[in-house]
């Protein structure tokens, strides 16, 4: 061996002297960093987008289908009916139509006037007595000092005949039969006018109770001034039953 035989190898001691990288087995391939950062980006991306889509799409939706829901409803054949009706306006429909303020008017009704009787033009003659009751009763001379004789000259004062006096014979017959104290318990009419009620006659005096000539006086005024004469109230007697 030579002095450079330190600093020569030999064939053999090159074979021998093989790198430590080469006398390794092989490694896996190292996975970047980056990798693992870029999948998580990915996927939170992905649910942002698709969140967005969900939040931008919902509301849209549901008006889509409300829209169609109310599109879709049926329609029956009365309300397409009325669809194809036309309106007529007529000139009426378009004059305004006047409101009355019920505070402001009055309604006056007239009211009805009471009926008064009419007096009975007095007559002479029996006719007169025919012509308002249908009978005109005969004249009879009254007894002297009855209460008939007193009726008799105060008719004569009065101006009536004959004919008036025989009529208010016979009302006066028919309501008391000439009695001073007749008396009508359902009524309560007294005298022999039937006065109603009987102290109405004590306006011709005092004694209307039980003087004839009172309640004569009384009856005559009563007869004049509502039936003008007897044989007007007889008349009216005969026709409805009282005087």
């Amino acid at each position: 061996m030579t002095e450079g035989s330190d600093l020569t190898p030999t064939r053999r001691s090159r074979r021998d002297v093989v790198p430590a990288s080469a006398s390794r087995a092989p490694s896996a391939v190292p996975t970047p960093r980056w990798s693992r950062r870029r999948g998580v980006l990915a996927v939170f991306a992905t649910v942002a987008a698709f969140g967005f889509v969900v939040a931008y799409a919902g509301p849209t939706g549901l008006a889509v289908s409300e829209a169609g829901a109310e599109a879709a409803q049926p329609v029956t054949l009365y309300a397409s009916t009325l669809g194809d009706v036309q309106t007529l306006v007529t000139a009426a429909d378009d004059e305004e139509v006047p409101t009355f303020d019920r505070g402001n008017y009055e309604v006056y009704v007239t009211p009805t006037p009471t009926p008064t009787p009419e007096p009975v033009a007095a007559a002479n003659t029996a006719s007169s007595g025919s012509s308002a009751g249908g009978w005109a009763p005969p004249f009879v001379t009254p007894d002297p000092g009855s209460a008939q004789a007193i009726a008799y000259d105060m008719v004569a004062a009065r101006g009536w005949g004959d004919g008036e006096f025989s009529c208010l014979v016979a009302l006066w017959n028919k309501e008391s039969g000439w009695r001073v104290n007749a008396y009508n318990a359902s009524s309560g009419a007294y005298g022999i006018p039937q006065s109603l009620p009987g102290n109405k006659m004590a306006s011709a005096g005092a004694d209307w109770e039980t003087n004839p000539a009172t309640q004569i006086a009384w009856g005559l005024g009563y007869i004049g001034g509502r039936y003008g004469a007897p044989c007007g109230a007889w008349g009216h007697s005969q026709a409805v039953g009282w005087y």
